[in-house]
């Protein structure tokens, strides 16, 4: 099995030793590139390379596509060498990814879709809450979070001990005082959305508008090459 990870996952320099030393990753990451270069008004190149003038994978409508561009150039990597998976899965942004390793979505469909999924947060709602993780069970943070009820939802439960919460930027610092205080380690994640929780509603029609028009395809037969085609 493939998974695909979402946003913060990412490291400055990530991809940029193989874009050097494999050719079939360098040879996919191009064709992200390219399908991209639609939708942006920076290089991906640049961006993996860290050219002085790139922007910064701190902004999400950078990092998120370049995610995906590093991971769909991974899979096309190890199944040149013979490792192909029975199935793939992807976590929040890593569903696009894994839906077009699939063959559900052709590359440039994959791209256009992570390109504008990400401006359409980055303009619309981006600003407006954070997101924190706490190394605690999901059923205590759920009585914890009664206090903080319609402002504070679990986001990601990532293990047994390590819970994601997202929401409002001061009820957020609210409770990881609360959990600092507790001796429960709680860090503040870098990113100005709430991933995952009531705020995403708000992009539902935006998220449609630009969207319109995207279709997926059933996958291919086991085996076969990934789709480049255009969709």
């Amino acid at each position: 099995m493939f998974v695909f990870p979402g946003q913060g996952a990412q490291w400055v320099g990530m991809g940029a030793q193989l874009l050097k030393t494999s050719p079939v990753f360098a040879a996919r990451l191009k064709e992200c590139a390219d399908a991209l270069d639609p939708y942006t008004d920076w290089s991906l190149i640049d961006v993996i390379t860290g050219t002085p003038d790139a922007p910064s994978l701190e902004r999400v409508d950078v990092v998120q596509p370049a995610t995906f561009a590093v991971v769909v150039s991974l899979a096309a990597l190890w199944r040149s060498v013979g490792i192909h998976p029975d199935a793939v899965i992807g976590h929040s942004q890593g569903e696009i990814a894994a839906a077009c390793v699939a063959g559900h979505l052709t590359l440039p469909t994959a791209t256009k879709i992570v390109a504008l999924r990400s401006q359409t947060i980055a303009h619309h709602l981006a600003g407006h809450g954070g997101m924190m993780s706490v190394l605690t069970s999901r059923a205590e943070v759920e009585e914890a979070l009664t206090a903080w009820r319609g402002r504070l939802w679990i986001a990601a439960h990532n293990s047994p001990q390590s819970t994601v919460i997202a929401g409002d930027t001061d009820a957020l610092h609210e409770l990881h005082t609360h959990y600092t205080d507790q001796g429960i380690r709680a860090r503040i994640i870098p990113v100005d959305y709430a991933s995952h929780t009531g705020h995403v509603d708000t992009i539902e029609d935006q998220l449609h508008h630009v969207l319109e028009g995207v279709t997926a395809s059933p996958a291919p037969s086991p085996g076969s090459p990934p789709s480049t085609a255009s969709g």
